[in-house]
């Protein structure tokens, strides 16, 4: 068991080796400007540009929370060593990936493209399908009952309207 946070090296690899690639690298690999909504509009491109900016100030808040308070990275071979159940948590069980999910929602409106909101649509998929399938079972086994009742009360995506308390 780790007795300290991982360092801040660990942390931006971390960041580079999963949101990064997942952001930009994908979204540049899949871009093409297909106009989905057929006309090029400023108020769309700052919409976009607002939920993209909430989306990464979201992700950043929880990678913060993971390093100081959980002491791990949001990457599974670096896992936190506390259930954090503070900030965003306190309200949707999955508060980072979602943060993903609006900047990718955010590109696609920015940068007019159906294949980033396609690809944002199968991100969501993918970590549905971890989060159901590894990530709760592993969650379950380090931090057992206090993870089963967080689980009970917060909803994976959805936010609740008021806060949990534990």
């Amino acid at each position: 068991m780790r007795l300290h946070n991982p360092s801040l090296l660990k942390h931006l690899r971390d960041i580079l080796i999963l949101p990064f690639s997942v952001t930009v690298i994908i979204p540049l690999l899949i871009y093409e400007n297909t106009n989905w909504f057929f006309f090029d509009n400023l108020a769309l491109t700052i919409f976009g540009s607002v939920i993209l900016s909430c989306g990464l100030a979201l992700f950043l808040y929880t990678v913060v929370l993971f390093r100081t308070y959980g002491r791990g990275t949001l990457a599974p071979w670096t896992p936190t060593e506390k259930l954090v159940i503070r900030g965003p948590y306190r309200y949707c069980r999955n508060p980072m990936i979602s943060g993903v999910f609006f900047i990718l929602i955010g590109e696609s409106m920015v940068y007019y493209s159906i294949n980033i909101l396609i690809w944002a649509g199968i991100f969501l998929l993918i970590n549905t399908t971890y989060f159901v399938l590894k990530e709760e079972p592993d969650l379950y086994k380090r931090f057992g009952d206090e993870y089963s009742e967080y689980k009970r009360n917060v909803p994976r995506w959805i936010p609740r309207l008021t806060p949990y308390d534990k």
